[in-house]
């Protein structure tokens, strides 16, 4: 399942990540880790915890999601985010997506969520994620873009949303 040639708004792109895009990729995971930025430590101790971090994250999804597709986020063809996405038998699954500080807010979360939506409902499978039960503003945004929650195992919450079934004309 590819995701190319699906509509997205504001001027966004997706394109598939490439062995190039590591440093940006670590950078912007960097972006994401102010809770582990507050460690007391010194800094150095910390920046080399935020990398094992990224580390032991990209393993974790090599492991749990071996089919798992990764992609950059671009406007006007300069990376501004990510998106892990892992097409099951069953299911489309939002493994992770993340945008720089300066492209949080501007609703381009919501272009890429849609363009996934789209996908999942050409596919005919509902699309979940998990999402950290203190994330807010991103489970704010799940819910109002039609997904429920289908289950809550602390910290996450499991979503799931689900396309319209496809009109059946007899």
């Amino acid at each position: 399942m590819a995701i190319e040639g699906l509509n997205l708004s504001k001027g966004l792109g997706i394109r598939p990540s490439t062995p190039s895009d590591k440093p940006f990729l670590e950078k912007l995971h960097n972006s994401t880790r102010d809770d582990l930025k507050m460690i007391d430590g010194e800094k150095d101790f910390v920046e080399s915890f935020i990398q094992m971090q990224y580390q032991v994250q990209t393993e974790g999804y090599g492991d749990k999601f071996p089919n798992a597709m990764y992609f950059i986020v671009e406007k006007l063809q300069e990376p501004i985010g990510k998106v892990t996405i892992d097409f099951g038998q069953n299911e489309i699954r939002l493994v992770d997506i993340a945008f720089i500080p300066l492209a949080r807010g501007k609703g381009y979360g919501e272009a890429v969520l849609s363009c996934l939506q789209q996908a999942a409902a050409q596919a005919g499978a509902p699309l979940t994620l998990s999402v950290f039960s203190g994330n807010v503003f991103a489970k704010n945004l799940y819910l109002k873009m039609g997904f429920v929650v289908e289950q809550v195992t602390p910290p996450y919450e499991f979503l799931v949303w689900y396309p319209k079934p496809a009109r059946v004309i007899v």
